[in-house]
């Protein structure tokens, strides 16, 4: 989970604002979070790192750390193995992203986004904010730049997803052994890759099989699951 530590990346930005916010010039933009299209997007941009961040490598490994997050909830919907409940997997029963998103009640399933207490998708307050320094930082300048690539392409992900459905290849989708233990493939799971693991029939993706894709560790599931 990303906490927003854009570092001197957003001083540096902040600096940039000015001139470009004073010519009224936008490069990227995110839908608001009351559709889904701009909720999702949210997600994408959240669990991902921007330059200056931790985790943060390239554009395009932080682009492909987007689609697989997109894929891991993919997968709790539509593709869950045999063998496996998606309540086991996904943590709900429901064929709607925004609850395997948010989980129900008060069991969360993405740390700052959930459903208050009318049922409405929200998000915590420190993920509107780093998104406004995100937006901030990509719509400053004379031209667009990497924040602005990252932003619109997480919202148009998004927007496709919607639209089309998934698009994008699973890198993991061919995946049937990890160390030595069957796995079903594709990833169910994923984590800011600080060495905690899911645990129960989760196995880690290693780096060989870049299962280290933007800033997280990505898990599939054990073929066997008893």
């Amino acid at each position: 989970m990303r906490s927003g530590n854009l570092g001197l990346v957003l001083v540096t930005g902040m600096i940039m604002v000015a001139a470009g916010m004073a010519r009224g010039e936008t490069f990227a933009r995110v839908e608001g979070a009351q559709t889904p299209e701009g909720y999702l997007a949210r997600l994408l941009i959240n669990e991902t790192p921007f330059p200056g961040e931790r985790g943060w490598q390239n554009v395009e490994t932080t682009k492909a750390g987007m689609v697989q997050v997109l894929w891991v909830l993919h997968c709790r919907i539509h593709l869950i193995p045999q063998g496996y409940l998606q309540i086991h997997v996904a943590g709900v029963r429901s064929d709607d992203i925004i609850d395997v998103i948010t989980g129900t009640g008060r069991r969360r399933q993405c740390e700052g986004f959930y459903r208050n207490d009318a049922g409405k998708p929200v998000t915590d307050a420190r993920v509107e904010e780093r998104l406004e320094n995100l937006l901030r930082i990509a719509n400053s300048g004379s031209k667009p730049g990497r924040f602005a690539e990252l932003v619109n392409f997480a919202q148009e992900l998004s927007r496709v997803y919607f639209k089309e459905g998934m698009k994008a290849a699973d890198r993991y989708a061919g995946l049937r052994q990890v160390n030595g233990v069957k796995v079903t493939g594709r990833a169910y799971s994923w984590m800011t890759d600080t060495g905690y693991k899911p645990g129960g029939n989760f196995v880690a993706i290693p780096d060989a099989d870049d299962g280290l894709l933007g800033g997280n560790r990505f898990f599939t599931l054990r073929k066997d699951p008893r």
